[in-house]
C-alpha cells in the first residue's frame, strides 16, 4: 500500500505549469491577503504566476518543482533554484547554493508535515546537486515562516528588498549550511 502523500519532480509540460501557477496564485494570495492591499497582490499574482511564465520557469534546467501531491491532489509546492546568489557577499568566495525561491503548501494542510517533507525534499535535492548551503528570502513579518525555517537550521544572514506591487517590503535572506 503506498502512502498517500507524494513529492515528486514536476513534469514540465504546459498542464503543470497551469497547476503550479493557479495554486501558487492562490496560496499567496490567502497568505497575504489581511496585510497588503488588494491593488498590490493583484500587481504581484499577475506578473508572478502566469501560466506561460510557469512554463518557462519549468523549462529553466537551474530550476527544479517539488509537487506535494494528497490522493492526487496539489496541496503544495516548492521552487528551487541551483546556482544561487541569494546573500552571497561580494567579497566571499562563491559557494554552490541552492534556494528555495518558494515553499507553498495549502492552508488546510498546514501543521500537518507536509511543509516539512518539503523542505527535507529541498535539502536532499541540494544534497545531490553538492550545494554547500540551502539559502532563502522570507517576509520580515511572517513569524510562522521564519519560525518554520529555524527549526530546520536556517539562520539570518542578510536581507534585501521583495517587491510587491508598489510596495518595497524586506526579506530576510536565511541560510543553512550543508
Amino acid at each position: 500500500m503506498s502512502h498517500p502523500l507524494r513529492i515528486s519532480v514536476a513534469k514540465r509540460t504546459p498542464a503543470a505549469a497551469a497547476q503550479l501557477a493557479e495554486l501558487g496564485r492562490r496560496l499567496f494570495y490567502e497568505a497575504y491577503t489581511a496585510q497588503n492591499t488588494p491593488e498590490n497582490l493583484a500587481a504581484y499574482t499577475e506578473a508572478t504566476f502566469g501560466p506561460e511564465l510557469q512554463l518557462a520557469e519549468l523549462q529553466d534546467p537551474d530550476v527544479v518543482f517539488l509537487e506535494a501531491r494528497m490522493q492526487q491532489e496539489l496541496v503544495g509546492y516548492a521552487k528551487l533554484r541551483l546556482h544561487s546568489g541569494l546573500g552571497r557577499a561580494a567579497d566571499k568566495v562563491p559557494e554552490e547554493r541552492l534556494e528555495i525561491e518558494r515553499l507553498y503548501v495549502a492552508e488546510d494542510w498546514i501543521g500537518t508535515g507536509l511543509g516539512a517533507a518539503l523542505m527535507r525534499r529541498a535539502i536532499e535535492e541540494a544534497r545531490q546537486q553538492q550545494c554547500r548551503a540551502v539559502v532563502l528570502g522570507v517576509w520580515e513579518h511572517n513569524a510562522r515562516a521564519r519560525e518554520f525555517y529555524q527549526r530546520f537550521g536556517f539562520r539570518p544572514i542578510g536581507q534585501h528588498l521583495f517587491q510587491l506591487g508598489t510596495e518595497a517590503q524586506t526579506d530576510l535572506i536565511l541560510r543553512k549550511g550543508l
